[in-house]
């Protein structure tokens, strides 16, 4: 009996010796990724709506349509008077889902979604965790769900919406830009040419020329990288977007001339401007007017305001180096002067909080009295990270941006713009007061004031700031 035990003891010691093997710390952060994630689903049971992908539905039936030898923009969804809306490429690109049942194509978008928006905040996040210290896929595993149960983030997944997969494509070309900027690293050494000639960041901007194809605000960046005078960036966004269009044009001209002589016009198609869903500029001053439509001379005036404002200061940030801010105030320009900017698409909200958030800890650290250092986290260039000395109220540093951070989060979580939606002529948008109209444009209201108020952190992205540094003779200590 005691040598039976002893083989049974025998063979359970690697399992004990795996198991002493495991830092506890990592099951303990594995177990917090798990309650987030519970605690996002709980969210979106809470403040989401009833989703079953609506918007999937329509994409997919036009495309079903088309199949059939039917003409795409005819098409219209039953019971509605909604048809396809995007550009003929991003029907080129939808056509292959024609082959799979709507519910799959939805999921199939859901998951792609979330696993893009999942790599964007590892770029985004990964300077900051390295300076933080903080472990990636933890830091990545909490921020992912807590994403994911934000408006923009939740309505993209429940309606089959695209808007997560288009800010990957832009955010890769900040990743092109970081990767470029550090060229004559070990990674110009690597063994394929295909791995070179993706860490030089030589096809930075081709993410944007491809979103552009798709869905037509993004052209906006195309203005910022030549406004900044990213020459090489733009030349390759310009260069792929009049590509990807005469392929287009080439492959289905008929829906090509249809789209830009007539549907991009019909803007029934996507709705009145006051619906409470259109948080842009336009959607705010409709519903401050209690009118159906946009007044046209107000908001082009108003427009043509915020988007000076918010490329200047996206000019201003980048030169300051740095270039995610530049990007965010970009998106964030783009909601607000669209005439139509549904809430799934205020997806630039995610990297506004991760700004404010580092922000706030970049302060709090230069209140203490950290020394000034030369940081290489951000893709292996080092940028100056300018600290302040000591103040004598350290904890208040930085507080008003995490409470920003924090409110902001809370803000587009909670998503006030539902209980108070109106809809014209039916019912006026003061139906519920002063309150209710401020509530049903929280959101725009949120995107004007980040457009003029969302700070940058200088330093904090490497992307065209070491030819900055090395010409004022800071990194080899000249000046």
């Amino acid at each position: 009996m005691p040598a039976t035990v002893g083989r049974r003891l025998n063979r359970l010691a690697p399992v004990h010796r795996v198991t002493r093997g495991i830092d506890r710390r990592t099951v303990v952060r594995a177990g917090i990724v798990a309650a987030v994630a519970y605690a996002a689903w709980l969210a979106i049971g809470a403040f989401g709506r009833p989703y079953n992908f609506f918007d999937m539905k329509i994409y997919h039936g036009a495309v079903v349509w088309w199949a059939s030898g039917n003409e795409l923009y005819d098409f219209i969804a039953p019971s509605t008077t909604l048809g396809f809306t995007y550009p003929p490429f991003a029907g080129l690109v939808m056509l292959p889902m024609s082959w799979l049942p709507v519910e799959a194509a939805g999921w199939l978008n859901a998951l792609a979604s979330i696993g893009a928006l999942a790599v964007v905040l590892a770029a985004l996040l990964r300077p900051i965790v390295d300076r933080l210290g903080w472990p990636l896929w933890f830091t990545v595993g909490i921020a992912t769900p807590m994403a994911v149960a934000m408006e923009p983030a939740r309505e993209t997944l429940g309606y089959g919406q695209v808007n997560l997969l288009l800010f990957a494509l832009i955010m890769a070309d900040l990743v092109g830009l970081r990767w470029r900027a550090r060229r004559g690293t070990h990674h110009d050494t690597a063994d394929s040419a295909l791995a070179r000639f993706l860490y030089s960041g030589a096809w930075a901007g081709a993410g944007i020329g491809l979103a552009t194809a798709v869905k037509l605000t993004p052209a906006l960046f195309i203005g910022y990288l030549m406004i900044t005078r990213q020459w090489r960036a733009a030349v390759t966004a310009i260069g792929t977007t009049v590509g990807v269009t005469l392929g287009t044009i080439a492959l289905v001209g008929t829906e090509f001339q249809t789209y830009f002589s007539s549907v991009l016009w019909q803007t029934e198609r996507v709705g009145a401007a006051d619906m409470t869903p259109n948080q842009s500029l336009a959607g705010l001053l409709a519903r401050l007017y209690d009118s159906i439509e946009t007044p046209g001379l107000l908001w082009l005036a108003f427009a043509v305001l915020m988007l000076a404002l918010g490329l200047s200061r996206a000019a201003a940030a980048r030169a300051d180096g740095d270039e995610l801010t530049a990007f965010t105030l970009v998106g964030l320009t783009a909601n607000v002067i669209s005439p139509i900017s549904w809430s799934h698409h205020l997806v630039w909200v995610i990297p506004a909080i991760i700004v404010l958030a580092d922000a706030a800890v970049r302060r709090r650290d230069a209140s203490r009295g950290l020394p000034p250092r030369v940081t290489t986290a951000a893709g292996g260039v080092p940028g100056v990270t300018a600290l302040r000395p000591p103040i004598w109220y350290p904890a208040l540093t930085g507080l008003r941006h995490a409470i920003a951070a924090i409110g902001l989060y809370l803000l587009f979580v909670i998503s006030p713009i539902w209980p108070y939606e109106h809809q014209l002529p039916e019912v006026s948008h003061y139906q519920d007061g002063l309150f209710g109209a401020l509530m049903e444009n929280s959101l725009a209201i949120s995107l004007i004031v980040l457009v003029a108020a969302l700070p940058w952190r200088p330093g904090a992205e490497p992307a065209f700031y070491h030819d900055r540094l090395a010409r004022a003779g800071l990194l080899t200590g000249r000046r």
